[in-house]
């Protein structure tokens, strides 16, 4: 599975082909291989780096965030910046998750008021 098409990438990892097509033209992915033909041809590399995209987006954070995200990883030298975008994601995804748990509390509550009643 070194060469994927991109319905494949598609399939593999939930984005749709326009999806795909913006992230590469925004810089989210580095530029994707084409055959002679003109046609996209991603690696296994690009499936596992777009894991990651999407791993970052379904946590909240902001596409200007992860272009910069994708600007740093592409040198070597950056890997403490990156670890610092990393590290104040996670304090946010960390917050979301207080919140929602504080939230839950709240309905649990409200649920056991409920069975109470009944």
């Amino acid at each position: 599975m070194d060469a994927l098409t991109p319905a494949q990438v598609a399939e593999a990892t939930g984005f749709s082909l326009d999806t795909l097509r913006y992230y590469e033209k925004e810089g989210l992915i580095r530029p994707v291989e084409r055959t002679a033909g003109g046609r996209r041809r991603y690696r296994r590399a690009d499936v596992d780096w777009l894991d990651l995209i999407k791993c970052l987006r379904d946590t909240g954070m902001p596409i200007a965030d992860l272009k910069r995200y994708a600007r740093l990883a592409q040198d070597e030298s950056t890997l403490t910046e990156r670890l610092e975008l990393l590290e104040a994601h996670d304090r946010t995804v960390q917050a979301q998750i207080d919140r929602l748990r504080r939230q839950q509390e709240q309905l649990h509550h409200k649920m056991d008021w409920y069975r109470e009643q009944l």
